[in-house]
């Protein structure tokens, strides 16, 4: 039966070898190797190790046993419901030896690709129907104008491309994990994809934030992990966040040479969430490059990965991009990528009135009591000094250098001019030639 967490329609869990949907040889390889890496030696060890259910995994041990690879201990294990116990036989270990020799893999049995992209589907980033209260309230902190969330909202709604652009230090990056935030819901991550016989591990602890699971009690009568297909993770939905660091080979599958295995590029570990390029135009590669290599993606909503061996193949791409520069568009991109992108929204420093209530809000969220006079100095001795240009940071910069001085010197939180200016001395530095 399938079960709806957040509206996403679960994978339902197989209830048979042909529904696992691999080839019985790599079956029951992936089986043969758990057994031997790990040191398991009954079926429901073996069950949770590889993601299956039970009787999944007696069908394995009776093809293994038909095949004289496994042999039955006579051991009864009684403090799991009288288990038997398995052990491999000598061509056993030499089968798991031999299989190892062509993929390190063992543990979770992976999710064909074809399974995949059904479940991709199911949980599409575009069947997010985002409303203003969703992003107001995953925006909370961040003070914005009423036409930014007016572009804004759409934008996420559509789960298409979004290219955000100003000036550095106004929010580009705290809109983006905002916007992530907002998403809000759950989907199912798989541990990892099988392709032509080869195995791409997706699920990645630090892009994947995962549900708790509920972990069963061997001896009670009802099972419940079988709710929904194991070899998947509930996860929030993944936010993969590169800046500067981002090359070209990073959106490739990567190959292990010596386990034999590939890992999933980052744009598929963000498959069904955000992936932001932050910093664009920092990277080595030109941004016209970087977004030459999101063309077909973004526009056919597919990619095309590629094996060792130079056979390429087709993944779903099911990705919000949010692309975040401080430079102008014209200047990185051509008209035709720009086309390409489907929002443009321009992130500007706020007007003195805005910066007012961002500074009294940070003050007071940081228990540092406003003072008028250390407020006009700021204003109409500080300000003009920098063509009255204000930016989004500067009140969280300020109020947290005046929190260290007074911390420093011993004495309470407390405004006044003179400790403005020495905030401020911190926050640019002065143009000089520095003799070597």
């Amino acid at each position: 039966m399938n079960m709806l967490v957040s509206n996403v329609v679960a994978p339902a869990s197989p209830r048979s070898m042909a529904e696992v949907g691999l080839n019985t040889v790599m079956m029951r390889d992936i089986f043969l190797k758990t057994m031997f890496r790990m040191n398991l030696d009954r079926a429901s060890e073996l069950a949770r190790a590889m993601c299956i259910p039970v009787p999944i995994v007696q069908e394995l041990i009776d093809l293994a046993r038909g095949q004289r690879l496994l042999e039955a201990t006579g051991t009864l294990h009684a403090n799991s419901g009288n288990e038997m116990g398995f052990q491999l036989t000598d061509a056993g270990k030499a089968r798991a030896l031999d299989a190892l020799a062509q993929s390190e893999y063992y543990g979770a049995m992976p999710v064909p690709l074809d399974l995949y992209r059904e479940q991709i589907k199911k949980q599409s980033i575009r069947n997010i129907q985002m409303t203003r209260q969703q992003l107001i309230g995953a925006m909370g902190h961040l003070i914005l104008p009423n036409e930014l969330l007016d572009h804004l909202g759409p934008a996420v709604s559509a789960g298409r491309s979004i290219l955000m652009y100003g000036p550095p230090g106004n929010g580009k990056s705290s809109i983006a994990n905002g916007i992530r935030d907002a998403l809000g819901d759950k989907i199912y991550v798989p541990r990892a994809v099988e392709y032509a016989g080869q195995v791409i591990t997706v699920y990645d602890p630090i892009v994947h934030s995962a549900a708790e699971e509920q972990q069963d009690d061997p001896t009670a009568l009802r099972r419940t992990t079988n709710r929904f297909d194991s070899r998947y993770v509930l996860c929030d939905r993944p936010t993969v966040i590169t800046g500067g660091e981002l090359s070209l080979d990073m959106l490739d599958l990567t190959y292990n040479p010596t386990a034999r295995t590939y890992t999933a590029s980052l744009q598929m570990k963000a498959t069904g969430g955000v992936f932001i390029i932050d910093d664009l135009g920092r990277q080595q590669e030109p941004p016209q490059k970087i977004v030459n290599r999101w063309i077909v993606p973004l526009e056919e909503h597919r990619d095309i990965l590629a094996l060792q061996s130079g056979e390429k193949f087709e993944v779903p791409f099911d990705t919000l991009v949010v692309f975040s520069t401080n430079f102008h568009p014209n200047e990185i991109f051509d008209k035709a990528a720009l086309r390409r992108i489907f929002f443009k929204i321009k992130i500007d420093g706020p007007d003195q009135e805005m910066y007012l209530k961002i500074f009294a809000m940070v003050a007071k969220k940081k228990k540092v009591p406003l003072d008028e006079a250390s407020l006009i100095h700021l204003l109409k001795d500080k300000y003009p000094k920098i063509d009255n240009i204000y930016a989004n940071y500067q009140p969280v910069f300020l109020i947290d250098q005046i929190i260290a001085i007074c911390n420093f010197e011993g004495i309470p939180y407390q405004m006044s001019p003179e400790l403005i200016d020495r905030a401020w001395a911190n926050m640019f530095v002065r143009d000089e030639r520095i003799v070597h």
